[in-house]
């Protein structure tokens, strides 16, 4: 016991080993000492609670997990489900458990993936685990944990649903083990949980694992983005230290770097033929050189654009970078020869295989969701094995890839968000310099912001030194959930669990917060009545008057803005203002002689009123709010066949036992398709191309021509998806429920080449996709032809298979599990 304990700590000390003995168990196996909050979250999950762990990245918050994994093998059939977001997460954290539990306890369940599922640790993506809920899966006996990794992922709008429901639905015995990055309301996060789950402790650590030491480069000059003497200033008085920008980063930002040093009056003012600060940017190839002399390789620079990722690896390569020696080339060849070995040599060239090998063997790789799945991996594995040095990567990466490095530089603190050029968030540049700083390896991390014209110091600091973001809630229902729920708990039951979701949970906080609002405004109306009151007692009077004086005002700044109405409407607007003129003057409050003085009053009044209500519609529209979209939801599904009254609830039809089993955005259209029949007549290759029109989201706009598309049946079948999809967009928006984008064609050409047998290279041709891109796609046009081969009749269920097996081969059959 370190001498440095009292006599009452090291007894505390001492009584936390007998009340945790499995937590010590599992310390002594590790060869590093556990940080005090993955201590207190063991400690809580051997007390049979659930937990939510908020630290920053790279912290080691999955050691949590592997504890709960530990515990889950102590039993004699216990089992845990890890859950992650992305499927490259899933895969390396299933190695990971296989090279510590061996291939026999752990399987993969990722949708295209199916390895071992019946095994005691399984890893999975968080919607098979979903689907498993709603279908009963035999797989939940004896679950004891659910690990939830990268939990923040339910504030993504696409799917961050998916993660309440499974919170919601899990069996409550089941213990939660939540893994997410530091978000700034994690106590509200977790008082959902304790209210939804039970007994859940909630640790929130601060501390990043190495520190992180953040720089601008200004032109050629690396320059600390905080005054490091304030803080060390602060830190010897024993106060706070202050993130103050550095003053000479504000220098150079202002006059350019070569004022800075400057003697008497020339301090501070930029030479004349000095060029502004982000004239004369280092290149890429500098940059890495100087980081390479300032030992702060291996770095990633996050470029938001994938053509710019692969641009400079191409640019660095023109101008000669190489940064491995002769063993480490070997060693490079090596791997991707072994790890490549399953892709066929007619499709090297096509995937830019040589190019991207030349690259490797330079210690410089790009990484990007337009890479080949195969190509991404080797490149984690070549960057974790120090072998490649830089990787040029777009945010992607950040996402929970165990791929940290010394240094992480951002060219730009903007990117494209699909529509406009937008500032990264505080949250985004969290997670960037997250992977900045190794633990085990790095003293500290390396932040390296490039100077750019309009940058502003004061903001760039405001943006590195806020290290949290808020965690709203994505949920809403859908149809399938819908179904799913009315069908084990019927509505009302339905309703009430929907109301424990976490947006309505938040809805009802911000209720809270608005009601305490309206009380407060209420008493200042109560006020103003009180001033409006003439000598005679009376407001009521005053309160009509000010009505009469503000439609005035709204009547004739409506005029003046819109000067080119026509003659009628203006003389309507002049009788009613020459109306409301002499309504004014025969008013009582008009001879007050406090006149003036009362209708200011009144005026405040009319204005805090219109504010008093506005803030009740709020109220009127959070409360309830997920319960009123299910409704809609459920009376859609009325309308359509899918649910029908009974005695006293809402059941399902056939129909509606089919949509039970359809998950996805695209939920009820695609059940309406099978429905109609419009799949019935179609080959195995136009079958796949017709699925890409319900999954494929083009990145831009894109129009394939009609003499384009596959002929035969597919163009009729086409057609009838079209018009069910207006239709029911119709029905949306009758219901006040928000429609969906048309159906795209932009992949469906590539895909019925593909499934033909196509060559790949005219397959990416006629996608204009990148190859990663295209195995994405045909992955998601696979489970949803694995959905349709389940629960469609026998001749469409026979041809969704087969569509299945025409497409998974070449790239998209690779796979790096198994």
């Amino acid at each position: 016991m370190s001498p440095e304990l009292s006599p009452s700590e090291r007894y505390a000390a001492s009584r936390a080993k007998r009340e945790a003995p499995l937590v010590e168990t599992f310390a002594a196996g590790l060869s590093f000492e556990m940080d005090p909050f993955q201590e207190a979250s063991c400690r809580s999950l051997e007390k049979g609670r659930s937990v939510l762990v908020a630290a920053p990245t790279g912290a080691g918050k999955t050691l949590v997990a592997e504890f709960a994994a530990f515990l889950a093998m102590r039993g004699s059939r216990s089992k845990l489900f890890y859950t992650a977001p992305m499927k490259a997460l899933s895969n390396q954290k299933f190695n990971e458990l296989v090279d510590e539990y061996g291939p026999d306890e752990v399987g993969l369940l990722t949708g295209d993936t199916n390895v071992n599922a019946g095994a005691r640790l399984v890893v999975m993506t968080t919607e098979v685990l979903r689907n498993m809920l709603y279908a009963g899966s035999a797989l939940l006996d004896d679950l004891e944990y659910v690990v939830m990794d990268e939990v923040h992922y339910l504030a993504d709008r696409f799917r961050g649903a998916v993660w309440e429901e499974v919170i919601i639905h899990l069996p409550e015995h089941v213990r939660l083990v939540s893994l997410s990055a530091t978000v700034s309301n994690a106590e509200e996060f977790g008082d959902w949980l304790q209210a939804v789950r039970g007994d859940t402790d909630v640790i929130v650590s601060e501390e990043r694992p190495v520190p992180l030491d953040q720089h601008v480069l200004v032109r050629s000059k690396l320059v600390d983005l905080f005054d490091t003497q304030s803080a060390l200033d602060a830190a010897s008085a024993g106060k706070a230290a202050t993130h103050r920008v550095n003053p000479e980063l504000v220098q150079l930002a202002r006059y350019g770097s070569r004022t800075v040093g400057g003697r008497g009056n020339d301090v501070g003012r930029r030479h004349p033929r000095a060029p502004r600060p982000d004239s004369g940017r280092m290149d890429r190839s500098e940059m890495i050189s100087m980081l390479g002399e300032r030992t702060l390789l291996p770095a990633i620079f996050f470029i938001f654009s994938r053509a710019g990722c692969d641009a400079a690896v191409r640019q660095v390569m023109r101008a000669g970078v190489r940064l491995t020696d002769a063993e480490e080339r070997g060693e490079i060849r090596a791997i991707v020869e072994e790890r490549c070995r399953t892709l066929l040599d007619e499709d090297l060239a096509v995937l830019g295989y040589w190019e991207w090998m030349e690259g490797l063997l330079s210690g410089v790789a790009a990484h990007h969701a337009g890479l080949l799945p195969a190509f991404k991996e080797v490149v984690e594995e070549l960057f974790q094995r120090k072998l490649v040095k830089v990787v040029f990567a777009t945010e992607t990466l950040a996402l929970g890839i165990n791929m940290p490095a010394r240094t992480v530089v951002l060219e730009k603190l903007e990117k494209f968000n699909g529509e406009a050029r937008v500032p990264i968030t505080s949250g985004e540049y969290t997670q960037l310099t997250g992977r900045a700083g190794r633990r085990g390896i790095d003293v500290e991390g390396h932040a390296v912001i490039q100077w750019s014209d309009g940058l502003d110091a004061q903001a760039v600091a405001a943006l590195a030194s806020r290290r949290s973001y808020p965690l709203n809630s994505s949920f809403r229902p859908t149809y399938n959930m819908a179904v799913n729920l009315i069908e084990q708990f019927g509505r009302a039951r339905t309703r009430e669990i929907l109301e424990s979701s976490f947006a309505q949970f938040q809805a009802d906080r911000a209720v809270v917060d608005l009601a305490r609002k309206v009380r407060q405004q209420e008493e200042s109306l109560a006020g103003y009545e009180k001033a409006m009151k003439d000598d005679t007692g009376r407001s009521g009077d005053f309160a009509e008057y000010a009505a009469i004086r503000r439609e005035i005002s709204d009547i004739e700044r409506r005029n003046a803005q819109n000067r080119d109405r026509g003659r009628g409407q203006r003389d309507k607007d002049q009788r009613q203002l020459a109306a409301l003129r002499q309504r004014l003057r025969s008013h009582p409050a008009h001879s007050s002689p406090r006149r003036e003085e009362l209708s200011r009053w009144a005026e405040r009044w009319w204005r805090l009123k219109r504010q008093t209500d506005e803030l009740r519609r709020q109220i009127e529209s959070r409360t309830g709010a997920v319960a009123k979209i299910f409704d809609r939801v459920s009376e859609v599904l009325l309308d359509e066949g899918y649910l029908k009254r009974g005695d006293d609830d809402l059941v399902l039809t056939g129909n509606g036992t089919m949509l039970k089993r359809i998950y996805g955005e695209r939920d009820l259209l695609v059940a309406e398709t099978l429905r109609r029949g419009v799949w019935r007549e179609l080959d195995p290759a136009s079958f796949a191309a017709l699925a890409t029109t319900l999954v494929f989201e083009p990145r831009r706009e894109e129009a394939v021509g009609e003499r384009y598309l596959p002929r035969g049946a597919f163009p009729a079948a086409l057609e009838q998806l079209q018009e069910i999809w207006a239709r029911l967009d119709d029905v949306e928006q009758r219901h006040r429920l928000p429609g969906s984008n048309p159906p795209s064609t932009g992949l469906a050409t590539a895909m019925h080449r593909w499934a033909r047998g196509g060559r790949l290279d005219q397959v990416l041709r006629d996608a204009d996709l990148q190859a990663g891109d295209f195995v994405r796609w045909s992955k998601q046009t696979i489970d949803l032809l694995d959905q349709i081969s389940i629960v469609a009749d026998g001749k469409q269920a026979r041809t969704a298979r087969q569509a299945i097996d025409a497409i998974r081969r070449g790239i998209v059959a690779y796979s790096s599990v198994g």
